[in-house]
């Protein structure tokens, strides 16, 4: 079935595999990186859901492709999560490599006050 599938896909389905694993019942912090923008959404994957969500596209000055974006999304999806009751999640860099962005995002929302 993984016949075909690029070392990215590959990464993403081993990583999503070992999180559904070890999650139980929390949330999920799904990231997703492309080259201008990041995003990122705390989903329940029991009710099928977005519980909070941020990205860059919206109410953001300046570069969007950096590590200073990147934080400020991870502070406002974690104070979004907050506000709807969700403190415990489990992080899916959804294939992403964990350094640069994506990390930032991940080291602003552990600060924000989520844990994972």
């Amino acid at each position: 079935m993984t016949k075909g599938l690029s070392l990215f896909e590959k990464r993403r389905r081993r990583n999503r595999t070992a999180l559904r694993a070890r999650a139980g019942t929390r949330p999920r912090l799904s990231v997703h990186r492309s080259g201008k923008h990041i995003y990122a959404q705390v989903i329940d994957d029991e009710a099928g859901r977005t519980l909070a969500s941020a990205s860059t596209l919206a109410n953001h000055e300046g570069k969007t492709a950096t590590v200073a974006a990147a934080t400020e999304v991870g502070k406002r999806v974690a104070e979004a999560a907050k506000a709807a009751g969700v403190t415990q999640v489990v992080f899916d860099r959804g294939g992403f490599l964990f350094h640069g962005r994506v990390k930032a995002l991940a080291e602003a929302a552990r600060e924000a006050g989520l844990e994972f």
